[in-house]
């Protein structure tokens, strides 16, 4: 870590009793959006993220399982952080209550407050939702049950060390309402003034009944309450009590990002320790919505959850990164739908942006031999389209800035997205292919350059929001991503994709889902004129016929695709191993198609077919009762090229 104090964000710690589902998923992307966005601006990030393992709840899985609970949660450390990296999440620091700097960090803070005379022993009766790990009072409970879980709190009384917070409810207050304390949206700001004027209580901050926790330095047959202790991770990252130059170098946060239900701990007793302790108080908290199935709140106690993995695995990181940015009002609650997924990803991923790469890669081969062309005379199309680009960075950074009253990522990919389609807008109104037709070769060559360059401009400024696809948008136009490709410059200078580099072979960003048996979804590929290259035409070209790859492919395979009658996924060995999803189960089982030699297109757009991706097809004739597989005799090998 460098000397300059970096921009500190943090998230949440998770409870490691269950795996993450899309809701916690969303706020480590919106973070991780945050985060990238201030690398790609010059400054040094600290972005931490971590477990929380001291709990009720974890021990109580553990044994389930029949683990010790420190066995259960290094486990479940290495799934999470898999899926973390999965999803593309750039954490600088990925801290777990259970580690030996945290455990110093919560010994030293709770010692401070001790010595400050904040904490003293009483006995403690109250209502604990065991599900939130958190007490409640009677006031802030829905006809007698959890306002987020829907159950009955049970009473507990047990002698417990207190943190004196009533003495810090008029600091509190004055901090929040003078902005010391930024709290966002302001409909968070408001409940939480509002429940420091309903007045504040000392609260519980150690357990004698449990053991599964952080010992007190004063009284070892206590362990401190779980959240007290987590919320210290953010100092024990920091170097609190382990390394002091780390500590003044990073702290305070720049930055807390919660679920709104966890708004209360963040701003009003997270405050009030740092104040016991002579700390600086956190600069600001953004309280989300909640991501929501249908209508109702995901939760892995109602077990209603979204697996990100599923999504992930199924269509990839960026698609389920793209939805839940571009779907949601980052203080305002969502709703995640299956169909909604689809529509975006069909039409904003695959039409849009898929399509527009594809396009202008697809040109620059047809036309200039994968040779990047230098561009001529600017016309007023043109300059639309450049003005267009460098307007990107100035709106995105203003709808990511926190200090405008909001974060507004999906606002931000609104933005990219008028680019996005401004650009085929220009690739449709110019008509490259007419001006190759007319022999126009400066014309053609400065479209093609700026659209090229647009798209250099995009696959930067999407690279916060959808990383993996930034860098595959930036290799198919010859760029390598690195430091140079991805900084400041890049975004707010036009030009910089130099002429005479080339361009790879057009390889799709986002195959479109398919619904059901052969049927393609309800979103339609953009109307193009049929003389445009990658047009389907209705008569086909001897050129066009030539582009058509068909090789020998033995199949090594064939299962059914559940609950289809028609679908049979392939194993083909085409040369190299591709999987094929074929409708032609209503003719064959796939046991008698095991070895079978058929004739395979390989360098069809691959597509998603029942969530399985198809790359290629194999020829077939007759009818949907009734098909037979085209096949060759002779010895031939698997990957041979038909002729």
């Amino acid at each position: 870590m460098t000397g300059q104090k970096p921009y500190f964000l943090t998230t949440a710690i998770d409870y490691v009793n269950n795996l993450p589902h899309i809701g916690t998923a969303y706020e480590k992307i919106c973070a991780d959006v945050l985060a990238r966005f201030k690398r790609l601006e010059g400054g040094p990030v600290f972005f931490l993220m971590g477990n929380d393992e001291h709990s009720v709840n974890v021990k109580k899985e553990a044994l389930a399982r029949g683990l010790h609970p420190q066995a259960y949660c290094d486990r479940m450390a290495i799934q999470f952080r898999e899926i973390w990296t999965k999803l593309g999440i750039s954490c600088d620091c990925f801290i777990r209550t259970t580690d030996d700097c945290h455990a110093k960090a919560v010994t030293a803070l709770f010692r401070e407050i001790h010595r400050k005379g904040d904490i003293y022993l009483s006995r403690y009766s109250g209502l604990y939702c065991d599900s939130c790990e958190a007490f409640f009072r009677e006031k802030e409970l829905v006809e007698g049950k959890c306002p987020l879980h829907g159950t009955e709190p049970r009473r507990i009384e047990e002698d417990n060390y207190f943190f004196a917070l009533s003495r810090y409810a008029d600091r509190i207050e004055e901090h929040i309402r003078k902005g010391r304390i930024l709290v966002l949206p302001e409909i968070r700001r408001n409940e939480i003034l509002n429940i420091i004027r309903g007045g504040l209580e000392d609260i519980s901050i150690s357990r004698s009944s449990f053991d599964w926790g952080i010992p007190l330095p004063i009284e070892p047959n206590h362990v401190v309450y779980v959240w007290f202790d987590a919320l210290i991770n953010y100092i024990s990252a920091a170097g609190y009590g382990w390394d002091q130059d780390r500590f003044n170098r990073t702290w305070p946060a720049d930055l807390h990002i919660v679920g709104k239900d966890i708004t209360r701990f963040h701003c009003i007793i997270w405050p009030a320790m740092l104040m016991s302790a002579g700390l600086e108080i956190p600069r600001l908290v953004f309280g989300h919505g909640f991501v929501y199935l249908k209508g109702e709140k995901m939760s892995k106690t109602l077990g209603n959850v979204v697996s990100p993995m599923e999504l992930m695995n199924l269509f990839g990181p960026d698609a389920l990164r793209y939805y839940l940015l571009r779907d949601t009002s980052f203080g305002k609650d969502g709703n995640f739908t299956y169909e909604n997924f689809q529509e975006r990803y069909n039409r904003d991923l695959a039409n849009d942006l898929g399509n527009l790469l594809q396009r202008l890669v697809t040109m620059v081969h047809r036309y200039r031999q994968g040779i990047l062309p230098p561009p001529h005379e600017e016309t007023e199309a043109d300059e639309s389209l450049r003005k267009s680009c460098l307007g990107l960075y100035p709106a995105v950074r203003d709808f990511l800035n926190p200090l405008r009253g909001d974060i507004d990522f999906h606002l931000a990919l609104t933005r990219i997205w008028d680019t996005i389609r401004l650009a085929n807008q220009y690739i449709d109104h110019l008509a490259p292919w007419e001006l190759f037709k007319q022999g126009d070769q400066d014309r053609l060559n400065t479209v093609i350059y700026y659209a090229a360059e647009c798209l250099r401009m995009l696959g930067v400024v999407l690279s916060p929001f959808l990383p993996h696809t930034a860098s595959a948008l930036l290799r198919q136009l010859g760029e390598q991503e690195g430091p140079e490709n991805l900084c400041l410059e890049a975004l707010t200078q036009w030009g910089r994709l130099p002429a005479g580099s080339r361009v790879s072979t057009p390889i799709p960003l986002f195959p479109r889902i398919v619904e059901s048996e052969g049927k393609p979804s309800a979103s339609a590929p953009p109307t193009r004129s049929e003389d445009e290259p990658a047009a389907i035409e209705k008569t086909v070209s001897f050129e066009m016929f030539q582009s058509l790859e068909l090789r020998a492919g033995r199949i090594l395979d064939a299962e059914r695709v559940p609950k289809t009658q028609k679908l049979l996924k392939l194993t083909v060995d085409t040369g190299q191993l591709r999987t094929l999803v074929a409708g032609i189960g209503k003719s064959y089982e796939p046991e008698d198609l095991k070895g079978r030699d058929v004739v395979v297109v390989t360098n069809l757009e691959p597509v998603r077919i029942r969530g399985i991706l198809s790359e290629g097809m194999v020829l077939a004739a007759g009818s949907d009762d009734r098909v037979v597989l085209l096949g060759y005799a002779g010895p031939v090998e698997p990957g041979e090229k038909i002729r």
